[in-house]
């Protein structure tokens, strides 16, 4: 039977930039990759390309999405399309119930989102990882049997360490073409990953490594283990 892992992110990039290449490698291993993503991005910037208007941008992020997820192999995207930048204003229960009811259309085994913290700090960030984990560990997704939360490399002292780490290199360029597909958010992306229109061979450190967080498994929270891979552990 195939194994589901379903990435639950708050905008449309956030599983390009944090998972691209474990996603690549997801398919290679015969798992099925599911985003579900809670805002259609409508409060960014338009970056190098033209002013939008929060409609256009939305149009334009979703595409950009749909064509970053053909190249990662990503066939199933769904969108709750909830305003961006007020996720943390959709009532919690309602934003919960989003969440159950995908997990149970899915059958998700596997779920990935953001950590306590939100990685960057934003506010939606936070807001969904609080309402995933209220679906999750609260008991509401009985298909889920693992959750994990992305590895925060951008603080000095992570509350925890990775239990799950996947070497960026053999997928580096096609983790830049999957970044390059988000054309009007390249301003946030040569923040973070540098010149992604020319990634050379090798991808330069600290971004050489995705690394997860193994938040929950089977009814523990936090269990102390190290995986090769998010599948690890599943029947």
């Amino acid at each position: 039977m195939t194994t589901t892992i379903a990435w639950i992110s708050a905008h449309p990039d956030d599983e390009t930039f944090t998972s691209a290449c474990t996603i690549m490698e997801a398919v290679r291993r015969g798992v099925r990759p599911m985003l579900l993503c809670a805002t259609d991005g409508d409060a960014g910037k338009s970056g190098y390309l033209p002013p939008m208007t929060r409609q256009e941008l939305a149009e334009k992020r979703e595409i950009e999405l749909r064509e970053s997820c053909e190249i990662m192999g990503i066939t199933s995207i769904d969108l709750l399309r909830h305003p961006d930048g007020k996720l943390s204003q959709v009532p919690r229960e309602r934003l919960v119930a989003e969440i159950v009811d995908y997990i149970g259309k899915t059958g998700a085994e596997v779920v990935l989102t953001f950590g306590e913290d939100g990685m960057s700090g934003h506010a939606d960030h936070i807001a969904l990882h609080h309402a995933v984990r209220e679906a999750v560990v609260g008991g509401k997704c009985p298909s889920v049997k693992k959750l994990y939360y992305y590895y925060n490399w951008l603080i000095q002292a992570p509350l925890r360490p990775p239990t799950v780490t996947v070497d960026v290199s053999p997928d580096w360029k096609n983790k830049a073409k999957a970044l390059l597909a988000h054309e009007s958010q390249l301003l946030s992306v040569e923040r973070v990953f540098g010149d992604v229109r020319n990634p050379g061979d090798v991808p330069p450190e600290p971004i050489a490594l995705e690394r997860f967080v193994l938040a929950w498994k089977d009814g523990v929270e936090f269990p102390e283990v190290q995986e090769s891979f998010l599948t690890d552990g599943l029947s």
